[in-house]
This record gives structure tokens, sequence and C-alpha cells, in this order.
């Protein structure tokens, strides 16, 4: 390593879009790099470092990707000398393309381009423009260990796996992030246990598809006996874990619920959408029926659990009939908050094919997003209004309001956000709070 690469003062600032993962992997630079002597900034101005973490997922991230580049690189010409890298998932899908039409672009690297970032950066730094977007091998995958150095409070994520061996028709996470790879549990526990020596107390677990977790590894725990092992860790007082597919939700996880008081009441579940014909076109590999099957299992082992989802309106071929399928799901399934949206297509994903051959007008899906979304809101004032006088027991203190000065807020084990007026003394404790007052997006109280 450089003595110029260890000099200390550096500064790195990561600009980070699209989901957990993305957060958690620009988690994982920040510490591998603060390695070589970056320190974090929040300020792009400061920086000797810029990286965008980008997402493919829907077009709109792509946009904001091209607007943030656009003025870190005006701050390159005007002077500023900074190494600009773009990494994530836009990176691997368009790695030389981004090399081409950005020449003030240092470095360009994909979501396996992670493990190595301290190579990658240091080549950058010589004044060479560098390309990562090779998938690395599956078998000894190199899940960093490193925990972030920024890490404070009271949750914390923890990567599980890698990839996705789904085929989702809209979905172009397969070819951005590779195949599936789980992270061996021993190396998960590890992790939970360094972040709970940081006082971390809610612990969320993450991947593409977490309930296929160790299915491919001969002698790996399963999802459900990974979340027994997370659950004994000193120090764990809640856990989450995000993304499910209903696919592979089984009955060992359901027991979970029955066994585990740490298991949060609180699952985020994707359907995508209500109509069996659209499932199929999607590829999702479950139906209506099947997936309220389990919605009643997962309450009757949990009962009280709360509910969120994902949902794409207007996807290719999508009829009234279909959307109407997913407006009563929204009721049977008793959704209590989603992220909706409409189809986005996404290059090199088979529903390409579809949307040519059977596309939705786009006021149509713009009429459909606005209904669906104006019915959950609906949904969700009703469920936080219905608690107003009630009092919970589990609300575990996260931090001050962003708003209201003397007021903290915090969570319930169902995933409800309360503010309350209390001094940050409060942060990482469990506490009993009157709600007075509900909103549409989280409830007003007072502590008991």
């Amino acid at each position: 390593m450089s003595t110029e690469a260890q000099q200390v003062g550096r500064r790195v600032f990561i600009h980070t879009l699209g989901c957990q993962m993305n957060v958690y992997d620009s988690g994982k630079i920040h510490a591998q790099l603060q390695r070589d002597g970056y320190q974090s900034t929040a300020d792009p101005r400061e920086a000797d470092l810029i990286l965008v973490n980008t997402c493919s997922i829907r077009e709109r991230a792509v946009d904001k990707m091209h607007s943030a580049l656009g003025e870190y690189r005006r701050m390159k010409r005007e002077g500023q000398p900074v190494v600009i890298g773009i990494a994530g998932c836009v990176a691997q899908e368009r790695g030389e393309e981004l090399l081409a039409r950005y020449p003030d672009v240092d470095l360009v690297f994909g979501p396996d381009g992670v493990p190595h970032v301290q190579r990658l950066v240091a080549e950058a730094s010589t004044g060479s423009r560098v390309l990562d977007t090779d998938f690395l091998d599956l078998e000894n995958y190199p899940f960093v260990a490193d925990v972030d150095p920024s890490t404070h409070g009271v949750s914390a994520f923890v990567t599980i796996q890698k990839g996705c061996d789904n085929k989702c028709t809209f979905c172009i996470v397969p070819a951005t992030r590779g195949a599936e790879a789980s992270r061996p549990h021993a190396e998960i526990v590890a992790e939970v246990r360094a972040l709970v020596d940081r006082g971390v107390q809610e612990i969320t677990l993450i991947g593409q598809n977490v309930n296929s977790y160790g299915l491919k590894v001969p002698g790996e725990l399963t999802f459900a006996q990974l979340l027994y092992a997370v659950a004994e860790v000193p120090g764990v007082r809640r856990i989450r874990y995000t993304t499910s597919h209903p696919r592979d939700m089984g009955d060992d996880v359901v027991q979970a619920y029955r066994d585990l008081p740490a298991l949060a009441s609180h699952l985020h579940l994707p359907v995508q959408s209500g109509s069996n014909r659209v499932l199929r076109r999607m590829k999702r590999f479950y139906t209506r029926e099947r997936f309220l099957e389990i919605v009643g299992k997962l309450r009757e082992a949990r009962p009280g659990m709360l509910l969120t989802t994902d949902v794409i309106v207007g996807f290719p071929g999508e009829t009234d009939e279909d959307f109407e399928a997913t407006m009563t799901l929204l009721e049977e399934a008793d959704f209590v908050g989603s992220f909706s949206f409409k189809y986005s297509p996404r290059p090199g994903t088979p529903a390409l094919k579809l949307e040519e051959r059977d596309p939705v007008r786009p006021e149509v899906a713009s009429a459909r997003l606005t209904r669906f979304q104006e019915r959950q809101r609906e949904r969700s004032l009703a469920l936080h209004r219905s608690l107003e006088g009630t009092e919970v027991d589990d609300v575990l203190v996260e931090g001050p309001s962003r708003h209201d000065e003397g007021v903290v807020c915090g969570r319930t084990s169902r995933h409800v956000m309360v503010n309350f007026p209390g001094d940050i003394g409060l942060v990482g404790q469990i506490v009993p709070v009157r709600i007075t007052r509900g909103f549409t997006h989280s409830c007003r109280g007072e502590r008991l």
C-alpha cells in the first residue's frame, strides 16, 4: 500500500441511491477505505474521492445518478482535485458506456467490486481509468467482514447473501448483482456480535431473497435456522429481514414467529400484483391464493402482525380486471403500507418483449397508481388512528425527531413509528408510550 494512500486526512463522499443493499454496500466501502486513511465527509466539496453508488431498478434512480454526476463533474472541472467513481448496479450494467459518456469519471465498478475497492481506488488515484464489472467466484465469495465505522444508533443491516437466482420478468437484479451466493452463517453471527458491541440492538438481515438462504450450500443453515442463531446472540432485542419472496416462505419460518420473541411483528412481503394472470407474466411462481394462505399462517403464528408490500401497476398486459384484483388484495391481505410504482422498463429484461406486444398506456398506469396509493394512505391513516388512546409497551427509541426539538422517535415491533416528548438519553431503551394521535405515516404519543 502506498504512503500516499495511507495519508491521514483524505476524505471520501459516498452518494447512495436505491435499496438497503446499496446502503449496506456503501458502509462496507467506507469501512475498507478507512484502512487507507480515508475519512467520511458529508460535503462533496471537501472530498478527495466521490463515489456514486447507483441503482438501476427504476429509471428515476438512473436519472438521479446522471444529475448527481453532473454536479460532481462540474466541481472537478472548476479545479477540485477529486477522483470520481460510479459503483453499483448501473455501473455493472453500463460500465463501458459510462466511461465513454463521462471522460472525467475515473472509476466504474459493479457490486462485486466492493470486496476489493481499496485496490480499485488506489489504481484510479494514479490517473488510470479503471473499469471492473467482473463477477467473482461464487464458491468462495469474499463477503466483507469490516463493520462500517460510521455505524451508530440502535439499528443496523447485515447482509446474508448476494445476487438472485429468480428470473422475475420485470427485474434487472440477476443481471447486475449476479447469481445468488449465501454468506457463511458464522460470518453473519460474528458481524451481529460486532454490531451489538457497538450498541446496536435491532438487526435487519438483508438479501435479494432471504428465504432461499443456504439452500445451495450443503450443510449450511436454512434461513429459519439462521433466525434462531441470530436470536441467540446476547444483546439482540429485535430481528427484521428483507426481502422475502413468497415463493420460498416455508413453514419453518412461520414457526419462528411462534418461538422467537425478538422476531419483529412486522413483515415486508412483496406481492407485486393481486392478479394470477399478471403474476404468471411476471414469473413470480405463486398465486394470489397461495399468497393469502401464507399471510394467514403468519398471522396465526403471530397475532397482530402488520404487513407491508411492493406493488407494480401498469405491468404489460394488465387489464382493468387485473388491477381490480390488486385493489381487492390490498383489502384482503390487510396491507398497512406499500411501495407502489408504475412498471418501469429495464434494459435486457424479458418484460420488454411483453411491453412491445401489450403495453399499458401511461395515463392509464398513472391513474391506477394514484388510486392505489390513495387507498393505501387511507388504510395507513385508519390503522394509526385506531391506535389513539391505546398503550404500546415496545417502542425502541432510535433517536431525536428530525422536526421537533425535545421529541424523540422510535418504532414498535410492528414497525409503527411513534414520536413523543423525551430526551436523547432514551435512545436504545424500549419504553411504554400512550398513542395520542395517528397520522398517515406515524403516531404521536406520550411516555408512560
